[in-house]
């Protein structure tokens, strides 16, 4: 199979720890990448989830409580105390 070239850009720092860590696997650089497309060739998109992790209103809301100091329980003196007090929050 012909072989061709790339050249990308990355930030000095995190080519050095990506170098560290491929190196730490027994991996060079460019068999690391040549993984990374063979994977994203098979899955046909990304091999990772790539997303904004946007909490859902029912913890933005608790966010918000805790950041104002409302709606708190504890603190507890034991995690038995902490669990009986969230199986009483059930009933």
């Amino acid at each position: 199979m012909a072989q061709t070239n790339i050249n990308i850009r990355i930030d000095e720092k995190l080519k050095q720890q990506f170098e560290y860590i491929c190196s730490e696997l027994g991996l060079n650089m460019s068999t690391a990448f040549n993984m990374f497309a063979k994977a994203m060739v098979r899955k046909n998109g990304i091999p990772f989830e790539v997303s904004l992790k946007t909490p859902n209103a029912e913890t933005l809301k608790a966010i918000e409580d805790v950041n104002n100091h409302r709606n708190l329980i504890g603190p507890f003196k034991s995690a038995k105390e902490a669990i009986e007090a969230m199986l009483k929050d059930e009933k």
